[in-house]
């Protein structure tokens, strides 16, 4: 299988269609990339970050939080959303403008009119910390997209196919860069390669990682 996400050079187009469903919108949220990182302080302080459980025991390495209507939330019994932190049995902070502003633009930008996303669940990766290969497959309703917005330190993402044993692709994410899947690509499996120690003018020795879905 060819590599359909090598490295972008400076020369690509803005948006890049990456097959069936699939679009890179290089540099979108970098206008905005101030605004975001503050609204994530704010949203972080009130929902701390956590390393979540997953149902087999394991302890990820990636840190999450979240903001919306609902929230992500892994641990012995599954996962799944939540529309309180479990941490803090209040609710998750309400999802700023900016962020909901982004993620409609974004999708639209893609092909994917009028989303407007009720979670949006922040990863914050350390130097060394990775994703494995998995679905998003909690949602209610598949034909909303997924939107995924790269700040901090470059990724490399893994996009594989429906299945866990289909070949896989990689693309290098940059500050900035947005993701957006959806259709028949929608369960895809994707994963974060460990990310390679460094220090980012934004984001000092993390890269993070909003991903707007439509859960309920």
């Amino acid at each position: 299988m060819s590599d359909l996400f090598a490295s972008v050079g400076g020369d690509a187009p803005q948006i890049e269609q990456l097959g069936a469903g699939v679009t890179l919108l290089h540099s979108f949220a970098l206008p905005e990339s101030d605004t975001l990182l503050k609204e994530i302080d704010v949203i972080s302080q009130r929902a701390p970050y956590r390393h979540l459980t997953t149902p087999g025991g394991f302890v990820m390495s990636v840190e999450t939080t979240s903001c919306g209507t609902r929230g992500w939330f892994s641990d012995q019994y599954g996962y799944r959303y939540v529309t309180k932190d479990p941490v803090s049995d209040v609710f998750w902070p309400e999802m700023p403008q900016s962020f909901l502003s982004l993620a409609e633009r974004a999708a639209a930008a893609a092909g994917f009119n009028h989303f407007v996303p009720d979670a949006c669940l922040i990863n914050r990766y350390a130097p060394g910390t990775k994703m494995s290969l998995h679905q998003d497959k909690n949602e209610r309703d598949f034909s909303a997209p997924i939107v995924s917005v790269s700040l901090g330190l470059p990724a490399t993402f893994m996009f594989g196919g429906n299945k866990r044993n289909d070949p896989v692709s990689h693309l290098d994410l940059l500050h900035g860069d947005v993701l957006v899947w959806g259709r028949s690509a929608r369960l895809r499996f994707h994963g974060v390669m460990p990310v390679a120690p460094g220090n980012h003018a934004a984001c000092g020795p993390y890269r993070l990682k909003l991903t707007f879905r439509l859960a309920g």
